[in-house]
């Protein structure tokens, strides 16, 4: 969030409350200002539906089958309205179903945009059939399809195991396009299709007077046409009774909803699952809870407040993915829909029975766990995709298929942040960046909340505080540091503002209902929403990024996107009104896209700018599936408590397991003040989390590292240096994220999915698989225990390097000094230990291997290099990609990317071997055929084995063998 300071009297009474309440010191969310389910007419509709009394049935004289898809047709028995079902078989173990209206009145919403593709699809085979259903092979080990016709159900089975069922309780639900009955169009054309049912009437008795021969046509006559729904008495009570189909109130907020109630809704069920995760963004622990008797989850972004910690309420942004996991599988639901979304979770037995002669199973009456989940959205249509794993890694792979991956980010963008809302002026900037030089504290990125512009124009720049912003700039280039700036997307409306004006006479702002320019409150006042979902708005915007048009850029200034819910101040909800329209649709339809697009826009900026050459760095609030392509996220405006630091480890992992690896919470919390206990802990939490800055509310002291006396200074130093000594374990991981889609910070089900005690975890967490962080998070702690996984594996403090048994509790005494990180037995981590004040600093500096040896004196690692900010990588092959291996008292160094053309100046100072025995001597050895012996050191205590100055380069294949 960000800042407003002109006079009250320019600002409008709504904005000045706005502004009572965020400077008010209350520091707390006003649920009044967001929705229930039961506020929200759609959801309380969809959920009044009781399960087990599905309507629909699949119409089998209907079912077309190709090589590609199956299209079938459903009814709903109550009003006649037929949907059309497509089933796909997509490659890499995954089932694509879409559900629309056959006929709708209009189009209905697909997302565009987010799959990165049209998926490939597998052929789709027919096994049997017959009046109650068929079956259809998946191919993939014995994998079958059931389509059971009524009521019409989906069962995926694997065998003889029913994987996941649609419909099975029965909630599908799609309210169809209509006419509104009480508008003149729609009296008149009742009207006349009553007159011509009583001239076909009267006709008809002319011929047959007993009326029997023409009784069907004409009961066929009567039955409702496509699109519209049964009216009769209890229909016209029911629509009497039922509000918000057509209107909806919330507060002083009027939704016209002009198209008419157009929800729809799916159930899921999942035997022998009791554990879900995902579907972010919320405040939650990992392990989604049941919403029996409360809200369901809610997907809808929104500028919530200084939101609360443990509810379901949506926050700013949201990814419709959700996992799930047993030790025997695990699977996800991806539901592509960017319509506000509720998802309800349950849990019963499973007891199910499913088209008997086709399944040769019966389930019975055990007692076998399963979850039950049930999406429902405002609009759209079903789509969904489901990734049938079987492994975790599986399913990371089946999502980063239909998504992407992970932007690989600058390798400088993985280290240290410092922000502030707001540094005043230049000098404050050049003040805050010699004080981490004073107080020998690396940092990369100094960050300028929306104060540094011009009346918050952006693009612009306070020429009293910010009158030589490229001297600015060169003087953090000159010690080879960056700075990122804030371009919010709502847009100050004056006209000698040139960003507004050109805007405006392009036509690209969003619409109101009434044709309009859409206006509403935000930081600079009077503000207009530019339509990011326009392919031509978003070209525009990534074009004011070139250096000629931002005036003041340079190559080393990067980009904030914040309030990009899009948050609007007096809007429902505080954000924009859902009838507002881009281009021919409403904002109900696409509302979560936005985030997505406004970030798009400025990464292509940026890429632009530099003629293709840069990667990107882009950091948004708002988000949505897909949103891991453009850049990273964090978990917007926390507060300096205890319960929002330890909420960070949950709110990241979930975004880790649906695509987006690039994840942090602002160390220290945004709002309040943190005691230097809470300051430091979360600096050292911060440190291993992948997006490490330091944010601040423009009402709070000052909280720079140094500020709180030398003990504190020393330690948060510390912390800030592990980072920095990590970086190339940390660029390796999210190499790997850009390449594979497996998440960086991970849970540790996911390296261990057996192990049932991992399942609810989510206070310790792994980088990789070979760190494990129990980062301490609570006040006055003295000690933590932390779960070692792996039964016959080991684990190395880093600290240390004690050695641990895995599969055990093992409690941990800690001072503030401690940060509980192990490795892995049967790792090797690359580490940088000469550390400077900035990360391209230290770009030639050597490595340090730390060698952890399992228990069979085997271990395997990688290291990656290239130049850290180009696309030179990917474009021409130039990097460095390396296997280190331990084994039979041998390590070496191999290549992993023949082909590849890339050099370093780094070479390899120091191994370290954790779990060593003492050898009688080292050798080295390199491909040239020479030989040397090493100097080494044992600390026999500690079974460390310390081999100094193998001197060998980086990027060269050499083996040091031990004898």
């Amino acid at each position: 969030m960000a800042a407003f300071v002109v006079s009250p009297l320019k600002m409008g009474p709504l904005l000045v409350l706005w502004l009572a309440v965020c400077l008010s010191g209350t520091w707390a969310v006003d649920r009044g200002n967001f929705k229930t389910c039961d506020q929200s007419a759609f959801c309380k509709r969809q959920r009044a539906l009781k399960p087990g009394q599905s309507p629909y049935r699949a119409l089998l004289e209907t079912l077309e089958l190709t090589n590609t898809k199956l299209t079938l047709q459903l009814i709903n028995d109550n009003n006649k309205v037929r949907l059309l079902l497509e089933l796909y078989r997509l490659q890499g173990n995954m089932t694509r179903v879409k559900i629309n209206e056959l006929k709708p009145l209009k189009p209905r919403f697909e997302v565009p945009d987010v799959l990165i593709n049209d998926p490939p699809t597998e052929p789709l085979s027919l096994l049997s059939r017959d009046e109650n259903g068929v079956v259809l092979s998946l191919g993939a080990d014995s994998q079958r399809l059931i389509v059971s016709a009524k009521p019409f159900r989906l069962d995926i089975m694997e065998g003889r195991e029913v994987l996941l069922s649609l419909n099975s309780r029965g909630l599908l639900a799609f309210e169809h396009l209509r006419i509104r009955k009480d508008t003149i169009s729609y009296k008149i054309k009742t009207k006349v299709n009553s007159m011509w049912e009583n001239i076909k009437w009267v006709f008809s008795s002319k011929v047959d007077p007993e009326g029997t021969e023409n009784k069907e046509e004409t009961e066929a006559a009567n039955e409702p046409a496509e699109g519209e729904e049964v009216w009769g008495e209890k229909a016209k009570e029911d629509e009497k009774v039922e509000d918000g189909m057509w209107e909806e109130t919330f507060k002083s907020h009027t939704d016209s909803k002009p198209n008419g109630p157009s929800s729809i809704s799916l159930d899921f069920s999942l035997p022998g699952v009791e554990n879900v995760y995902g579907i972010p963004e919320h405040a939650d622990s990992l392990k989604l809870k049941a919403t029996d008797g409360g809200d369901p989850y809610r997907l809808f972004n929104l500028d919530v407040f200084q939101y609360e910690v443990f509810n379901p309420m949506a926050l700013y942004g949201a990814i419709p993915v959700m996992l799930s996991h047993s030790a025997q599988r695990t699977m996800g639901i991806f539901w592509l829909n960017a319509a506000e979304t509720w998802v309800d979770i349950s849990s019963n037995t499973a007891g199910k029975t499913v088209f008997g002669q086709m399944l040769d199973y019966v389930q019975g009456s055990s007692e076998t766990p399963q979850t039950d989940v049930r999406w429902i959205s405002e609009s759209g249509i079903i789509d969904v995709f489901i990734m049938l794993g079987p492994t975790p890694a599986d399913v990371f792979s089946q999502y980063a298929s239909l998504t992407g991956t992970q932007a690989f980010p600058p390798l400088s963008t993985l280290a240290y942040h410092q922000c502030r809302w707001n540094y005043n002026d230049q000098e404050d900037v050049a003040a805050v960046d010699q004080g981490f030089d004073d107080h020998d504290i690396p940092y990369d990125f100094i960050w300028l909340d929306i104060e540094h512009t011009d009346g918050k124009r952006y693009f612009t720049w306070d020429h009293h505080k910010f009158p030589q912003p490229k001297d600015m700039l060169q003087g953090l280039l000159d010690k080879r540091r960056k700075m990122v700036t804030i371009v919010d997307p709502h847009i100050k409306v004056d006209s000698s503002y040139k960003i507004h004006n050109e805007i405006r006479s392009k036509g690209f702002y969003v619409k109101s209902k009434d044709g309009g320019d859409y206006e509403g409150w935000c930081w600079p006042g009077n503000s207009g929403y530019p339509d990011f979902t326009n392919p031509e708005m978003r070209a525009w915007w990534a074009s004011m990024f070139a250096y000629d048009q931002y005036e003041g850029s340079m190559e080393n200034m990067y980009t904030w996107n914040d309030m990009n819910e899009p948050s609007v101040f007096n809007g429902p909800e505080v954000t924009m009104h859902k009838d507002a329209l881009h281009g021919n649709w409403e904002n109900r339809d696409l509302h979560n896209l936005y985030g997505l697009y406004v970030q798009r826009a400025t990464a292509e900026g940026l890429i632009e700018r530099s003629g293709g050459v840069e990667r990107p760095f882009v950091l948004a609030r708002a988000f949505f599936a897909g949103s891991q392509r453009y850049g990273a996220v964090w978990t917007g405006d926390n507060a300096a408590e205890w319960d929002h630091l330890k909420i960070s480890i949950p709110m990241c992992l979930s975004l880790g397991l649906v695509g987006v690896s690039f994840c942090g919470a602002d160390v220290g919390g945004f709002f309040k003040s943190p005691s230097t206990e809470l300051l430091v802990r979360w600096y050292q939490t911060g440190a291993y989390q992948p997006f490490f800055r330091a944010h601040a509310h423009l009402d709070t002291p000052r909280r720079e590292p140094w500020l709180f006396g030398p003990e504190n200074t020393a330690l948060i130093r510390e912390a800030v240096r592990q980072r920095y000594a990590l970086l190339p374990y940390w660029y390796q991981l999210f190499y790997h994220a850009h390449h594979s889609g497996q998440p960086v910070m991970r849970p540790l089900w996911v390296e261990y999915p057996q192990d049932t005690a991992t399942f609810s975890m989510d206070d310790q967490f792994l980088l990789g698989r070979d760190l494990l962080v129990h980062p301490v998070t609570e006040e006055g702690a003295r000690g933590v225990t932390a779960y070692l996984p792996g039964k016959g594996e080991v684990w190395f403090d880093v600290h240390t390097f004690q050695k641990h048994n895995g599969a055990q509790n093992l409690y941990i005494p800690v001072t503030i000094s401690s940060i509980p990180v192990f490795q892995r037995g049967g790792s090797i981590i690359p580490r940088k230990a000469r550390v400077r004040r900035s990360s391209s600093c230290m770009e030639h500096d050597p490595y340090t291997l730390f060698v952890a040896l399992s228990p069979k004196r085997f271990a395997q690692g990688e290291l990656y290099i290239d130049d850290g900010h180009t696309f030179n990588f990917d474009k021409q092959k130039q990097f460095i990609h390396r296997r280190f291996s331990f084994a039979n008292n041998a390590l070496s160094s191999r290549n992993l990317a023949p082909g590849s053309q890339f050099t370093t100046f780094s070479w390899v100072e120091k191994i370290v071997i954790l779990g060593a025995s003492k050898p009688s001597k080292a050798t080295l050895k390199t491909p040239d055929g020479k030989e040397s012996l090493l100097e080494f050191e044992f600390d026999a205590s500690m079974s460390v084995l310390t081999l100094r100055k193998p001197g060998v380069n980086a990027g060269l294949d050499w083996t040091v063998v031990l004898q």
